[in-house]
């Protein structure tokens, strides 16, 4: 059996933001890096998955973007990967998600991977149309926002999270694609012999333009703060003083009852 992960790295979320000098995306400078949470799923997975059926299955991790994504990558294959592939791309931030699954699809197409894990969403684009889009390129069958997992002799049996908190159970062969969420497992931390276990595990370098030539679709025109919002306005007193302020304020500020 082989199995692709797709992660992606993203920067913190806690980081403080601003738009690069092209106003199209935020600034690289002194920014803290991490695989995007949605991905650490995925990989998990995929490791439970190999470990449910012994050593026969092969996880491969994958990632675009630029030199630094490497970290992320070696944190995968401490989590249990046995192999990745960079595919090299100091431009992939600017390319929209049909791009993205395009190069996806382009790596995986003639490698005869059984199922393909990716995460719901990135937690800096959120566009989750990658995983789809994978698929589609692929003419896989495909489920996603998975909050459960299990695989028997070539049927995965997922629960989805669907509206409203309810969740869908749905059963589909392999080869297929899942995107995963919040909620489906608790990813490992790797431990240090598998830190070091990772330093010798395979690398391969792909250059992006390998595998991809389409310009993009959907490129970003802007990138930029919310606007700001005017401050609140607390009223105190008895009940029938705070009706008269209140109707006041709506006819002064919004006309509602002109």
């Amino acid at each position: 059996m082989k199995i692709l992960v797709c992660i992606k790295q993203v920067p913190d979320m806690e980081s403080r933001f601003k738009p690069n000098s092209q106003g199209v995306w935020y600034d690289e400078a002194d920014l803290a890096w991490r695989m995007n949470e949605y991905d650490e799923y995925a990989v998990e997975q995929a490791v439970q998955l190999k470990e449910q059926l012994g050593d026969a299955p092969e996880i491969t991790v994958l990632s675009i973007g630029p030199d630094r994504v490497g970290e992320a990558i070696k944190k995968a294959l401490a989590m249990g990967c046995d192999r990745a592939a960079h595919i090299q791309d100091p431009a992939a931030a600017t390319k929209d998600p049909w791009q993205i699954a395009s190069i996806i699809a382009a790596y995986a197409k003639d490698q005869g991977f059984d199922l393909i894990f990716t995460g719901l969403q990135s937690q800096d684009r959120g566009s989750s149309q990658v995983g789809v889009t994978v698929a589609e390129i692929l003419g896989l069958s495909c489920t996603t926002t998975i909050v459960g997992f299990a695989y028997d002799n070539g049927t995965i049996t997922a629960k989805r999270e669907l509206e409203g908190g309810i969740k869908g159970v749905v059963k589909l062969k392999t080869p297929a694609v899942v995107t995963c969420q919040l909620g489906l497992n608790v990813p490992r931390y790797p431990t240090l012999p598998n830190i070091m276990k990772a330093k010798k595990k395979e690398i391969q370098a792909v250059p992006v333009g390998d595998l991809l030539k389409d310009e993009a679709l959907a490129a970003t025109a802007s990138f930029h703060a919310p606007a700001k919002k005017g401050g609140g306005i607390v009223l105190e007193g008895d009940v029938g003083a705070l009706v008269d302020q209140l109707v006041n304020i709506l006819k002064d500020k919004t006309a509602v009852l002109r």
